[in-house]
């Protein structure tokens, strides 16, 4: 796909956010502030934001302070803007994917996620699909988002993807975005 085609998977869940404005995530890769600490800030496992132990409820609040997340070289997470970072937990991942879109078959399939605060994702090699194992053994998957941050794939969209699994050079994978997403050896399969 060239650059300036547009990928039709993104662009039907693009469609189902309606005449939601579309700006792309501040630069935040290229501010350098100070880091003033941590705060009293959370996302749950299930996406839920919190700050003094209390939900977030504005979605637009929510949004905006998704869209200044970076994920720094030493593993934390942090809110930034161009005059302050500062710190904040993330008990899973900064996100949930919640919906998917999907077309076409094999090495020609495009998958699309849609996250909790309305980033769209193809799936590809920049944007790869990750699996692991929780505790009692379940399969967890998670999408790549930006800058290091994933969103974890809903359980419902979980049972859709492996659904679209295939065994490729002795691993249950599936294709999509020009790359094979491995989900696990098949011995283990």
């Amino acid at each position: 796909m060239t650059p300036t085609e547009s990928d039709p998977t993104i662009d039907r869940l693009s469609a189902a956010l309606g005449d939601l404005p579309r700006r792309g995530p501040p630069p935040v890769e290229q501010w350098n502030p100070p880091y003033c600490g941590p705060i009293d800030m959370r996302i749950a496992a299930d996406g839920t934001w919190f700050h003094d132990g209390a939900p977030i409820r504005r979605p637009a609040l929510v949004k905006l302070f998704a869209s200044i997340l970076r994920r720094e070289p030493d593993g934390r997470v942090v809110l930034v803007t161009p005059v302050e970072s500062v710190g904040i937990t993330v008990e899973d991942a900064a996100f949930v994917a919640v919906e998917m879109a999907v077309e076409g078959e094999g090495e020609g399939r495009r998958i699309a996620l849609r996250t909790n605060v309305d980033d769209l994702v193809a799936v590809d090699a920049d944007h790869a699909l990750r699996f692991e194992q929780d505790e009692a053994g379940g399969l967890r998957p998670y999408v790549h988002v930006r800058r290091g941050l994933w969103a974890l794939v809903t359980r419902a969209l979980t049972y859709d993807l492996v659904a679209l699994a295939e065994e490729r050079d002795g691993w249950l994978g599936l294709a999509a975005g020009g790359a094979f997403h491995r989900i696990a050896p098949l011995s283990e399969a």
